[in-house]
């Protein structure tokens, strides 16, 4: 089908819904990259007047691409989608702003938005409503604690070393847990991806976590394939972690299927029964998506980067994810080649996963090579803050010194706590009151150094 518009007397024309889903995104350099972006603004603003005049259900029956993608969300998808199917993208996107939507969304709509929808409705909004219409949307989960609910902001440790040295692993970690981070987990990038050293560093960060009585989760990111394998030889598994992209053929480059993630799931689930009382809820997945990853594998299909991260996010949500991270500015600039592009591109990763129901977190990061500083990355940190995530990245000094990128760290998170009057999990703040290390959520003075607490333990 052909779709029309005329802005100031120019006539634009759009083949297909690809094409149109395509053009009214906002400028993003991996879809210039790809060839499919719009020419220029009045093209964008011409793809944005003709999805504003489509209905949802005209977007639902116009599959972008055939691939098992599609059958696991009609499967996820509720029959409440009825109740809105008939409305147009623009008079949704009224909906979805109106003070009254979180409360609707929450109790019949969490499972009634498709991906497709999702991107196309973010392509009507501007960054503010980005960010008001997802502050109004929550999901809250559970494994070894409880995260995502209203009034908290979490932080994921990720003590990474070049050398997967563990010792050194461990007292960056502790110095994430005195700053009052890790609340969200304590997650290891691994410089080697053998199942020898996944068990080492598993095992290494479960007796921290139990010598300490952290309420915490902890991860090690290394492929699934290898922490499934890591757990059968005897490491304690909270987490199974895996990057997922947005078509089949994106997540076949990363050695992944749909059966394997649910397969891994339920083996997961078996072992934590095997663990008598560690664990108070059965969300047991983490998930990495970005923009521009299936662009990167050559598997895009012509379709652009913010539709596919929807559909990578659907993949997540058929799995009851304990944490979605996006890991927004981390791929470079080929596809997001600036500040703005970030900016924009981690508003609408955080909307649409939330949307789809997802307990969305972000990396707030940038490569060394994109026109971005600590300033932009500031600018997002605060305005996800604002928007509600669930949890961004604890990182020493911000600097990853494994994956060479710049990120969030533990100060910055303590910043927006104090900021938006936020703070942990709620069993985490707990932890950290009984530790003796906060006063009413607030860190204390002449805290002992990481060092400090490390040597405690050894003595112990």
């Amino acid at each position: 089908m052909t779709y029309r518009a005329t802005v100031r007397g120019e006539r634009f024309k759009f083949p297909d819904l690809r094409d149109l889903l395509a053009k009214a995104n906002e400028e993003k350099s991996g879809d210039v990259l790809a060839g499919i972006g719009a020419r220029n603004e009045r093209e964008r603003v011409g793809a944005k007047m003709a999805l504003a005049d489509l209905t949802v259900a005209d977007i639902m029956a116009a599959p972008l691409i055939e691939d098992d993608i599609n059958a696991l969300v009609e499967k996820r998808l509720s029959a409440s989608v009825a109740d809105f199917s008939s409305l147009t993208l623009g008079a949704l996107r009224e909906w979805v702003l109106s003070p009254s939507f979180g409360v609707e969304w929450s109790a019949s709509y969490r499972a009634a938005f498709s991906p497709e929808v999702a991107a196309a409705l973010a392509k009507l909004m501007g960054n503010k409503d980005l960010v008001l219409a997802a502050s109004r949307l929550r999901t809250v989960t559970k494994c070894r604690n409880t995260m995502g609910e209203r009034g908290t902001f979490g932080v994921r440790i990720q003590p990474n070393h070049p050398s997967d040295d563990v010792a050194g692993i461990m007292l960056s970690a502790i110095d994430g847990l005195r700053h009052g981070c890790g609340d969200a987990m304590i997650g290891v990038n691994p410089a080697g991806d053998s199942v020898a050293t996944v068990v080492q560093i598993i095992k290494g960060l479960q007796e921290l976590v139990r010598h300490l009585g952290v309420p915490t989760q902890t991860c090690v990111l290394a492929h699934a394939s290898t922490q499934l394998e890591a757990m059968r030889r005897g490491a304690p598994l909270d987490l199974l972690f895996q990057s997922v992209a947005g078509t089949e053929a994106a997540n076949a480059s990363f050695g992944v299927s749909l059966s394997m993630l649910a397969e891994g799931r339920e083996e997961v689930l078996e072992h934590h029964q095997s663990r008598a009382n560690e664990f108070i809820g059965e969300n047991v997945m983490y998930f990495e998506t970005g923009q521009g990853s299936a662009l990167s594998a050559d598997a895009h299909s012509g379709v652009d980067q913010l539709t596919l991260e929807a559909r990578a996010q659907a993949v997540a949500a058929a799995f009851h994810p304990f944490l979605v991270n996006t890991v927004v500015g981390f791929i470079g600039p080929e596809y997001l080649a600036n500040a703005r592009q970030i900016t924009r591109a981690g508003l609408e990763d955080h909307f649409t996963g939330k949307l789809q129901g997802l307990p969305m977190g972000c990396d707030v990061c940038y490569t060394n090579h994109v026109d971005a500083d600590q300033n932009s990355n500031d600018d997002l940190l605060l305005l996800l803050a604002a928007a509600g995530c669930n949890f961004v990245m604890g990182v020493p000094a911000s600097d990853d010194v494994m994956l060479h990128y710049q990120s969030t760290s533990f100060e910055d998170a303590a910043a927006v706590r104090e900021i938006f009057g936020t703070k942990p999990a709620p069993e985490f703040s707990q932890w950290m009151q009984s530790q003796g290390w906060w006063i009413e959520g607030q860190p204390i003075s002449g805290l002992p150094s990481a060092s400090d607490v490390a040597l405690s333990w050894g003595n112990s």
